[in-house]
């Protein structure tokens, strides 16, 4: 935790860039196993990574999963499993993942339009709730900035559950991101980039000296 915020450093593909991010001070690393992202790690390549991963909670990032899927990747050895999915699914699919992996363990991050707010039923059955960018054709690593707005609201409304900002947060705007949403949780990916799957060192260093100088009031 850094100036009492929290970091992940998520679309991590090789061991280099997981050193990095554990020397940064991330509490959270996360692998996209999304086979349509440029960041996509396969179950094997993790499972080879995990030995000599540094000892930080892993998060696993799948989209709308079956219950075969969700049950092969909740038991790989991640302490999180993140999913993304339309926010349009029956209640029951979402239910069944929640029992499958348990509140505690798993991260929500529906796609929500510019006019939809997170679906009351969502919030009994996970702990944390991810914003990122809308995206009609896609899930994620847009570079693009989530809803600010939205996010506050949702995290002053409901205190109780873990609000993770997400989407297009860099060096450069990191600081009023976190002045307009009052986020104390966020995920870092192609803000950090050389190319997508890589990350800057100098780029995640200026990120987390944004954090660790960060002020409330």
């Amino acid at each position: 935790m850094i100036n009492g915020i929290r970091l992940k450093v998520c679309g991590l593909t090789t061991l280099v860039d997981a050193a990095l991010a554990d020397r940064c001070g991330a509490d959270f690393l996360g692998f996209v196993l999304y086979p349509r992202s440029p960041r996509h790690v396969t179950l094997a390549q993790f499972r080879a990574m995990a030995p000599n991963l540094p000892d930080r909670k892993k998060v696993a990032v799948i989209v709308e999963p079956t219950m075969v899927q969700l049950k092969e990747v909740a038991t790989a050895g991640f302490d999180f499993v993140q999913v993304h999915f339309p926010v349009g699914l029956p209640p029951a699919t979402v239910a069944a993942w929640s029992a499958e992996v348990g509140p505690d363990r798993l991260w929500l991050a529906p796609k929500l339009p510019p006019d939809v707010d997170i679906p009351a039923f969502l919030l009994p059955l996970a702990a944390a709730f991810l914003f990122d960018a809308f995206q009609a054709e896609t899930f994620g690593g847009s570079g693009r900035t989530a809803d600010w707005t939205k996010f506050r609201r949702h995290r002053e409304m409901f205190p109780d559950r873990d609000w993770i900002l997400a989407g297009g947060l860099n060096p450069d705007n990191i600081s009023v991101a976190l002045e307009a949403t009052g986020a104390r949780f966020v995920d870092v990916n192609s803000g950090v980039e050389v190319s997508p799957g890589v990350k800057d060192p100098a780029k995640l260093s200026a990120f987390v000296a944004c954090l660790a100088e960060f002020r409330t009031g």
